[in-house]
Parts: structure tokens; C-alpha cells; sequence
């Protein structure tokens, strides 16, 4: 019998880990990578269900939490405390990706979503600042703290793992950590859209907003168990002798990362900086609506339901197109577009408040989102070596996220407030357009990324 010896592809697809799979041709190795997606996402949809909920939800929870005479107030410091959890979550990237490439990806799946649920469920239970007065809002700070610790270490882990069932589609693959995104931010809005309609204000003030953080409660356990149940996939071989028969050297994830990845890191986080930023400016919008276009809230929130639609479903479809006809062709036409297109859409916006210009402003930003970033996770993941992909993804993507994202909202909500210009996020946008296409530019003359 001829003996097959694994290519480098096939070894890092997990396709010929048994004689039996490797019988079974293509139905086996469809029926793994469909395991593998469910996995690896179900986590990530839960964060950005939790994520979006929070931001959708920031009226009533600053008016739980930071009672004040401004309405205003209370939406910027609930915005504060979203921003400061990503502060946090760098740190989880370094210590949670760590430990996904040192034990393994499964491993690592498992251990972020139990902390997702134990900060979800902090938040949920936490009662409001008139009857713990300042351990409300410290509470609130500990419970989003614990969130972004955990989704710090999922978004490496699970895009290494998705990559890891089929390198030579990894486009496509790598566009269902995204797609569960635009997932988790529609069961969002399609939540508080149903909350809205049925309770009036002063229920969604005194306890109705609490009902979406127990819904993600009840997914987290189902999350677990699938990540319980699926292959662990291959870890990166290393040699198992140092030089002269020498032990080999601890493998220490954090540190090659620092020594011999810093310009990866750059580059993976700049490429991000658009795409998350848009993303949370998407989340805004809503809020946008109800307090500067004088929407009803119900209608306002509606609108991210056609956003979270395209990205569900669109990413995919862009990310399987990125394996034909290479992504960075792709890309960097969505950011220019992006960088061209923003400040005239918020124009359009502002003149028009109404719900069909705001529907068809969400529609034009979900489609330019979803162009960008279906095959952004396989660039961020070709710049990192194997031995280090989980935490440098990890790392760099939360960094960004930190920088570029977890304030944006805050940021929106005060530049409206300080300069009374409502098309200020457009600005913003359009800067960090430019800051990714300069980071695009690099990975493809650097790292051969296309």
C-alpha cells in the first residue's frame, strides 16, 4: 500500500489525523468543518449579543446606574464603562490566547465562554445604584470587566480554530467569526425590538432590560456543551529535541509573540481599526436616532436588524469570493468607499430623519462592513506564525478593539455633545479608513497577504 505522507495543508486541515477520515473524501471533511464553524461561533455570537445588548440598552442601564439630571450623562458614563472594558481585554487576549496555543484551541473555546457567562450573569443580577448606591455601578464595572477578560482570548482562539479545518478555504472559513457577529448583534435587536414594543419606558427602566442578559444566560450552557463535543484541532508541531539533543525550549507564546511579531501585530490591529470601529458606530445608531433625529425607539432600533441581516449572511458569501479573487481586492475598495461615502451618508441622514433614510444608511454601511471584513480574519490570521496565531490574533485584535472600538461610542456621543455637529462620527470614520488601507498596504508588501 502506498504510503500517504501529509502535506503541510493537510496536516494544519486535520484531514488525514485518521485513516478512517481520510477514506471518507470530501462528505466527512464538509460534516467537520460544519462542526468546527458551530464551535468556534457560538461563543463569538454570544459576546456580540452581550456587547450589542449593553449598547442598545445603555439609556436605561446609565439611568440604573448613573442617575442624572442630563439624560445625556447617564448615556455617556454607561458608554464610559463599555469603553473601559476593553481595556481589559488585550490582557485577556495575552493570558487566554496563551493558553489556546499552549493546551490547545478546544481547550481554550471552553474556558472563555464559562467566564462570558459568569460576567453576563453579574450584570444581570447586579441591582441598581438606589439600593446598593456605588456598588451598582462597581458591580456593573466587575461584570463587563469579566466579559471583556473572556472575549479578550475568543476571538484568536476560534478564528485559529476555524482556519484550522480547511487552510485553502480560509477565507470562507475565517468570515463566519464575523458572520456570527452580524448573528449576535441581529438577536440583539431583534430582542430589544420585541422588549420595546411590549413594555412601556418606565418597565424598561426598572427591570425589563434585565430579560436580555437572562436570555444570554440560557445560551452560554449550549455554547459549553458543543465546544465539549467537538475535535480538538492539531497543534502546531515542534521539534522535539533543542540544538545537540538539547531539551527543547518552553514554548512561551507571549514571548515569541514580543520578540519576533510586533510588526504583525501592527499590521493585524490597523487592519481592524475600520472595520470595528464602523461596527460599533452601527450599535450607535439607534441611540443616535432616538436622541438626535427624535425617532421612536422601537422604530430606531429596528433599523440595526437590516444591518445585522447583511452582516449575518452577506460576510460569508464575500469571504468565499475573497478565495477566488483574492481579498485584498476586496478590501481596500470597501474602505475607500467607506472613507468616501460616511460623511455624505450622515449629511443625508440628519436632513432626512426619517426611518426609510436611516434604513437605507444602515443598509449602505452593513453592505460596505460586510465587503471589508468577510475575509478580514484570514489577513489577521496570515500575518502571525502558527505557534503564536491564537494569541497574536488575540492580542492584536483587542488592542484595536480597545483603541479603535470599545470607545467609539463614548467618543460619538461626547464630539456630538462638544462641537454640536451630529455628522461628527463621519469624521471619525473616515480617518480610521485611511489608518486601515496604510496597514493593508503593509501586510501585502510584507507578508505576501492578498
Amino acid at each position: 500500500m502506498e504510503n500517504h505522507q501529509q502535506s503541510p495543508v493537510e496536516e494544519q486541515a486535520g484531514l488525514h489525523q485518521r485513516p478512517e477520515r481520510a477514506a471518507s473524501g470530501a462528505p466527512q471533511r464538509r460534516q467537520s468543518a460544519a462542526r468546527g464553524i458551530a464551535a468556534a461561533t457560538v461563543g463569538n455570537a454570544l459576546e456580540w449579543y452581550d456587547m450589542s445588548i449593553y449598547a442598545l440598552l445603555a439609556i436605561y442601564i446609565g439611568h440604573n446606574f448613573f442617575p442624572s439630571d442630563n439624560p445625556a450623562v447617564e448615556v455617556i458614563q454607561a458608554f464610559a464603562v463599555f469603553g473601559v472594558s476593553y481595556l481589559i481585554r488585550p490582557l485577556g487576549g495575552l493570558v487566554l490566547g496563551s493558553y489556546a496555543d499552549r493546551k490547545g484551541l478546544k481547550k481554550g473555546l471552553i474556558l472563555t465562554i464559562r467566564l462570558m457567562v459568569l460576567g453576563t450573569a453579574i450584570i444581570a443580577l447586579m441591582p441598581g445604584y438606589d439600593t446598593i448606591g456605588m456598588l451598582a455601578p462597581l458591580g456593573l464595572i466587575v461584570g463587563r470587566l469579566v466579559q471583556g477578560f473572556s472575549a479578550g482570548g475568543e476571538f484568536g482562539a476560534a478564528t485559529s480554530y476555524l482556519l484550522a479545518q480547511n487552510k485553502e478555504r480560509k477565507g470562507f472559513l475565517g468570515s463566519f467569526q464575523f458572520a456570527s457577529q452580524g448573528l449576535g448583534a441581529l438577536m440583539a435587536a431583534i430582542t430589544v425590538v420585541v422588549l420595546t414594543s411590549i413594555f412601556t419606558t418606565e418597565q424598561m427602566n426598572d427591570w425589563a432590560w434585565r430579560i436580555p442578559f437572562f436570555i444570554g444566560l440560557l445560551v452560554g450552557p449550549a455554547g459549553w456543551w458543543i465546544r465539549r463535543h467537538v475535535d480538538e484541532a492539531p497543534l502546531p508541531e515542534r521539534p522535539a529535541t533543542g540544538p545537540q539533543g538539547a531539551a527543547p525550549a518552553v514554548h512561551a507564546p507571549v514571548r515569541e509573540l514580543f520578540r519576533s511579531n510586533k510588526v504583525s501585530v501592527l499590521m493585524a490591529g490597523g487592519g481592524l481599526a475600520i472595520s470595528t470601529a464602523l461596527n460599533f458606530v452601527l450599535q450607535y445608531m439607534p441611540t443616535f436616532g432616538i436622541n438626535h433625529l427624535g425617532m421612536n425607539p422601537t422604530i430606531s432600533f429596528s433599523s440595526l436588524i437590516i444591518s445585522g441581516v447583511i452582516l449575518t449572511f452577506a460576510t460569508p458569501v464575500v469571504g468565499h469570493l475573497s478565495d477566488r479573487f483574492g481579498r485584498l481586492r476586496i478590501m481596500v475598495p470597501a474602505a475607500l468607499a467607506i472613507m468616501v461615502l460616511t460623511i455624505p451618508l450622515f449629511l443625508w441622514l440628519i436632513a432626512g430623519k426619517t426611518f426609510l433614510v436611516l434604513a437605507v444608511v444602515m443598509t449602505i454601511l452593513g453592505l460596505l462592513k460586510a465587503l471589508y471584513f468577510g475575509a478580514l480574519p484570514s489577513v489577521m490570521a496570515d500575518v502571525f506564525s502558527d505557534s503564536t496565531r491564537a494569541t497574536g490574533l488575540s492580542f492584536s485584535y483587542n488592542a484595536a478593539v480597545a483603541v479603535f472600538g470599545g470607545f467609539t461610542p463614548m467618543i460619538c456621543a461626547f464630539l456630538i455633545e462638544a462641537t454640536g455637529q451630529p455628522i461628527a462620527p463621519g469624521y471619525y470614520l473616515a480617518v480610521l479608513s485611511i489608518v486601515s488601507i496604510v496597514a493593508l498596504g503593509s501586510a501585502f508588501r510584507f507578508r505576501a497577504v492578498r
